[in-house]
């Protein structure tokens, strides 16, 4: 089922990213047409460039992934930078190397979940060294919902999500799939999810 539940996600995000390519090209035309001027053209070129970088995120994060397919360290920094930009949080990818594309979902899926508990905003380091992972954060104002938090330290799904909350049902899935055993530990004030 968690491939059917892949090709959905790398189906959706194909869709959508024509649209949004259209999109960026049309408001760049008006732009050299001298057409696009004032800060109402400024927030919808932002707004797609946002929303192009959100789905590219989640094309990786939720997307199909073969066991020899990789992804590269480029891509992924410039995904993770678009995504960044003008938000709360902040992402320091701290891998070297072009990545299996299993083990970069299943980081992303960690980073969603970490992003649930940074309400206020934050930087979510993810490391990988020795095929060792590492996803953490920290902050004062850490949030930590029981009902996704416990559940996912036993690499089983909450009783009840909603569609925000997603992540937490599929991280457990796509690390069995990588061949991943998860692991969780926080203290008052920072959080970590390893792998």
């Amino acid at each position: 089922m968690s491939n059917i539940n892949a090709l959905i996600g790398s189906r959706i995000c194909h869709d959508l990213i024509n649209p949004l390519g259209a999109i960026s090209n049309g408001i760049e035309l008006l732009e050299l047409a001298g057409v696009a001027q004032g800060p109402e053209m400024g927030l919808v070129s932002e707004s797609v460039l946002n929303a192009t970088a959100k789905l590219k995120m989640l094309r990786l994060a939720f997307g199909a992934a073969s066991q020899d397919q990789t992804v590269s360290r480029q891509e992924i920094l410039a995904t993770l930078e678009a995504v960044a930009r003008g938000g709360r949080l902040s992402y320091s990818w701290n891998v070297n190397t072009d990545t299996l594309r299993l083990d970069v979902r299943v980081a992303l899926l960690a980073v969603m979940c970490i992003e649930t508990a940074l309400p206020l905003g934050g930087d979510i380091n993810i490391t990988e060294a020795a095929n060792s992972w590492s996803i953490q954060a920290s902050h004062d104002r850490l949030n930590l919902d029981p009902d996704l938090w416990v559940p996912l330290s036993k690499s089983a799904v909450a009783s009840s999500l909603t569609p925000a909350q997603v992540h937490f049902a599929l991280l457990p899935e796509m690390a069995r799939e990588a061949s991943r055993t998860l692991t969780l530990s926080h203290g008052a004030d920072w959080v970590k999810i390893s792998f």
